[in-house]
């Protein structure tokens, strides 16, 4: 069930802005915020780790509220919310002993080496660049209701440009840094 919910949020997630753009007109405000609202609630239920229950639950109430004060030109705003909490998970842990990026790459190599902590910190901040730049872009589509631009850069090529840093870091790593 745990494993269901997860790939189900994670699919409607992605498909996100294409499923409100299409949708909007022909009633899926409802059920899309509702879906998503309870979505994100059974993943909060589900959480062990704190921080991400608490992006859970922000995104849950977000949900929450757009479907209480009927409010559909405000699911607009789901992938900034989602941008600015991963920018507040990846830039929270810059200041740790940890970032995110290390603790994901000490699951591999517990030992990481100096060179390997200072790598992983500096691919912290670029995700964080990444997470505001486009957090604004959509936002800035957002707030000048430039629906089908909002839906292309959204739900297109945000992911297109999230590949390719995965893949350009990557790359990075194994080609130039043979890590």
């Amino acid at each position: 069930m745990r494993l269901a919910g997860q790939i189900l949020l994670a699919l409607l997630s992605a498909a996100y802005p294409l499923l409100w753009y299409f949708g909007r007109d022909n009633g899926a405000f409802y059920w899309l915020a509702a879906l998503m609202c309870g979505l994100w609630l059974l993943r909060a239920a589900m959480q062990r780790r704190r921080g991400q229950r608490i992006v859970a639950l922000i995104l849950a109430a977000f949900f929450a509220a757009v479907l209480l004060l009927r409010l559909p030109q405000s699911m607009y705003w789901y992938p900034v919310w989602v941008n600015l909490l991963m920018l507040a998970l990846f830039g929270g842990s810059l200041p740790a002993k940890q970032s995110l990026i290390e603790r994901l790459a000490r699951l591999q190599h517990p030992d990481l080496p100096p060179e390997g902590v200072r790598y992983t910190r500096r691919v912290t901040q670029i995700w964080c660049v990444f997470f505001i730049l486009n957090g604004a872009i959509a936002a800035l589509l957002a707030w000048r209701q430039l629906h089908d631009w909002w839906m292309i850069y959204t739900g297109i090529i945000a992911y297109v440009l999230m590949g390719l840093l995965m893949g350009g870091e990557w790359v990075y790593r194994k080609v130039v840094l043979k890590l």
